[in-house]
């Protein structure tokens, strides 16, 4: 993916690319978490395939796009017509891909101004929360990151349950863990960035969008550091 969706670090894909064009190998990238938010310029990255979404950019739900690099032989697999060139079957819905390109013109036309908003908000949110709440860690802190995501490791707090407490006070937030059969599994992306187990089934992930305001992140600072202070108690 070109950015993680858990901790909104970029990844090098640059460097990937010219590791595999020389060796013949196509390169896909999801950049459904990046597009709108990042300039995204395919030949720059060296990409063959993208995939995009709409409903990460305010649009409507259940549309995406696909680039495909002119001379690029894909398979379908959605057969039965010759929509999209032969590339999938089925008759596209007209408004929500016309509710896919107006998000994309809106989220590029506001994203100079938009972006570095959230970057000023989510600084203010990491900053807050490591001042009051000792043993917490902005997770990839130093990677180049999508400025609307931060994630961030609260030791001796489980993240399930500080979501819960969070969302019982109207903050929304999400965890990388998993919870089946009554067992939790942590986050496979902080436990690929080397996180111990405790620290990685405590992290939470922070999105701020284009309706976030000071005022939001002043309660959202307050509200965790209560929970993280009661949690700890218990």
């Amino acid at each position: 993916m070109l950015a993680n969706n858990e901790t909104g670090a970029i990844q090098p894909l640059r460097e990937l690319a010219d590791i595999l064009r020389p060796r013949g190998v196509l390169f896909h990238t999801d950049a459904v978490q990046a597009v709108g938010k990042i300039v995204v310029d395919v030949n720059g990255l060296g990409l063959d395939l993208l995939s995009l979404s709409a409903h990460k950019i305010y649009g409507p739900k259940g549309v995406g796009a696909l680039y495909v690099r002119k001379g690029t032989r894909i398979e379908p697999i959605i057969h039965g017509g010759h929509h999209e060139h032969g590339l999938r079957g089925g008759t596209e819905s007209v408004p929500l891909v016309v509710g896919l390109a107006s998000a994309l013109e809106l989220a590029s036309a506001e994203r100079e101004t938009e972006m570095p908003r959230l970057a000023a908000l989510r600084a203010t949110l990491e900053k807050g929360i490591l001042a009051d709440v000792g043993g917490a860690v902005v997770n990839a802190l130093k990677a180049p990151r999508l400025p609307q995501i931060s994630s961030i490791s609260f030791d001796g707090v489980n993240g399930e349950t500080l979501l819960l407490n969070l969302d019982a006070n109207g903050i929304a937030v999400s965890t990388g863990a998993a919870c089946s059969s009554g067992a939790e599994d942590p986050s496979h992306v902080l436990t690929a960035m080397g996180l111990p187990r405790n620290l990685a089934l405590a992290g939470v992930r922070f999105s701020l969008g284009k309706w976030t305001t000071d005022e939001d992140i002043a309660r959202t600072v307050k509200t965790v550091v209560a929970c993280v202070e009661k949690l700890r108690r218990t």
